[in-house]
């Protein structure tokens, strides 16, 4: 009996080395194509002002009392033009976070900025739902997501939007994350460590490799339409748009 039970051990033993090798075989593949990619990622191309498309800021957010305001006044800092700006509040929250978003909101308005405060009638399929809820009366060609904790950079839409114009096949952009209190702790420390290695050796390797990514759920953009920029992508060479 023992003896069985020791080949059986053995087996399932055998089985696991053999998995983790054959990770670690697919894992090593990544970073050599992002190696690889390092050297020949494409260029942004230069795209003016007047060929910039519309593009919908969706933040789905719920509760969020503590960071509402921070991600309000970070969106609304963005290097857009303002007639091209468009900014949805998917806001399904039910404690007083959704006062203080309403009156910060009311703020932005009066500055001229293009921000509306989305109250769903029933909420269904919480993010998703929401996400989905603002994407049929959004105005923007494109869509990018921010969850709540999010602390964009003010060149956020300068530094993605422009890579559509690359080829029509770009369906979304997804960027990578970084950390606000990465120097915390020692756990902030190892999951900043995962994340980055997911954001840049994962991520990029299967991109380079033609495989499929997954979408990370926020700090990305997304073509709304198939055809919405159908021939740009021919016109750009060389970094540049051609007339």
């Amino acid at each position: 009996m023992f003896y069985h039970l020791s080949i059986v051990a053995i087996f399932l033993y055998g089985c696991f080395l053999v998995f983790l090798f054959l990770y670690s075989l697919v894992q090593l593949n990544l970073a050599i194509q992002y190696v690889k990619m390092r050297w020949t990622r494409a260029k942004k191309p230069v795209i003016s002002d007047e060929n910039l498309p519309v593009v919908t800021i969706q933040l789905p957010v719920y509760n969020e009392l503590y960071v509402i305001e921070r991600l309000i006044d970070a969106v609304c800092a963005f290097d857009y033009p303002k007639d091209k700006l468009e900014i949805q509040v998917l806001d399904d929250s039910t404690d007083e976070s959704f006062d203080v978003a309403a009156k910060k909101i009311a703020e932005k308005q009066a500055l001229g900025i293009d921000i509306k405060h989305v109250k769903r009638p029933e909420r269904k399929g919480f993010k998703a739902g929401a996400l989905a809820y603002g994407l049929d009366i959004c105005r923007g060609e494109f869509t990018a997501i921010f969850d709540a904790d999010f602390v964009p950079r003010k060149d956020f839409l300068r530094q993605t939007v422009p890579f559509f114009f690359v080829s029509d096949k770009i369906g979304v952009v997804q960027t990578r994350w970084e950390h606000l209190n990465e120097e915390y702790s020692m756990l902030t420390r190892l999951q900043a460590f995962g994340l980055d290695a997911h954001f840049t050796v994962e991520q990029v390797g299967r991109n380079s490799s033609h495989h499929f990514i997954n979408f990370n759920g926020t700090a990305g953009i997304w073509r709304k339409k198939p055809s919405t920029m159908q021939g740009l992508g021919k016109r750009y060479h060389h970094g540049r748009l051609r007339p």
